[in-house]
């Protein structure tokens, strides 16, 4: 995944630093117990060079995340938010992933987390797509998994780093078993949501997606809904049942890393025709104007990391 490493820098607490020797100390209490925030994002080439994708409602997203668990980042949004587009200019970059992550110091070690340092870092990176660039047409399978979703909003809903050990475990069994991904149902047996993605459905030319009560309410599915929503679409939010998925017409995951990816198997049965629908095709061509820089109507969603030349 990492290439180049010896030309890359990483922004650490304000400073770029040489990738290979940026490193955290044994001891941080984020390292022993999980307590930080993060955030995906990615950035894409366009005409105007790279753009990154909503950009501020990752930050604040990351903000919100990091109050949630009592860290105060001890820099503004818009600091961050140049973080970000100078790491990209600074490892030379025209598209690739961005990791900004905030963990907590090695000062004294125990439960308590207060009188910790806050550290902030980002790093950028070259990472064309999470998934095989062929799964956007063929389509991905997945398994039901033996791992329920977190009930705890606090764990679901947000982006902490000590969370995510149960998506991971929920992959490995998916990847074992012979499939592409997991699809993790909430405590109450409805669908909650992949891995790491968030789902959606289609049917009779509805498309339904998972309330946000047991999952990440993702930027990607935000973005999603109100393209669909724009393109006359009645986008629908409710419980979703398992049934409901293996008798859909089309299925999908969305997400920062898979961006729209076409579900067309569980637990080895074919949903709907076994191939990627039309609405499916058609929401990822829209997707894909609008992350290019080619959709007027979306261009607010992109940021650009160097100022745009003036006509």
């Amino acid at each position: 995944m990492f290439n180049n490493t010896d030309s890359k820098f990483i922004w650490k607490n304000g400073k770029f630093q040489k990738w290979n020797e940026s490193t955290v100390h044994l001891m941080s209490h984020t390292l022993n117990y999980g307590t930080g925030a993060f955030e995906g994002v990615r950035a894409y080439k366009t005409e105007h060079g790279p753009a990154i994708f909503r950009l501020q409602d990752h930050t604040d997203r990351l903000f919100n995340t990091a109050g949630k668990i009592d860290i105060e980042i001890p820099y503004s949004k818009e600091e961050l938010n140049e973080a970000q587009k100078n790491i990209f200019i600074e490892n030379n970059l025209d598209e690739g992933y961005i990791r900004p992550i905030v963990y907590l110091g090695a000062e004294s070690l125990g439960i308590r987390a207060f009188d910790l340092s806050v550290n902030v870092a980002v790093a950028a990176w070259e990472w064309p797509s999470y998934m095989d660039p062929e799964a956007k047409e063929r389509g991905i399978s997945i398994i039901k998994s033996s791992y329920e979703q977190y009930s705890n909003p606090l764990h679901s809903g947000n982006k902490i780093i000590g969370t995510y050990i149960n998506s991971t475990m929920a992959l490995h069994e998916a990847i074992k078993a012979g499939a592409d991904e997991a699809l993790l149902m909430d405590k109450d047996g409805f669908i909650s949501e992949g891995s790491g993605e968030n789902i959606f459905i289609v049917d009779s030319n509805n498309i339904y997606t998972p309330t946000t009560n047991h999952c990440l309410n993702g930027i990607t599915r935000q973005s999603v809904i109100t393209i669909a929503k724009d393109e006359g679409f009645n986008v629908i939010e409710k419980d979703l049942t398992y049934q409901d998925l293996v008798n859909a017409d089309e299925a999908f995951f969305t997400g920062t890393a898979v961006e729209i990816t076409p579900i067309t198997k569980i637990d080895n049965s074919p949903i709907g025709s076994g191939r990627r629908g039309e609405i499916t095709h058609r929401l990822q061509s829209i997707y894909e104007d609008v992350i290019s820089g080619n959709s007027e109507k979306y261009r607010s969603w992109l940021s650009y990391a160097k100022p745009l030349k003036s006509d």
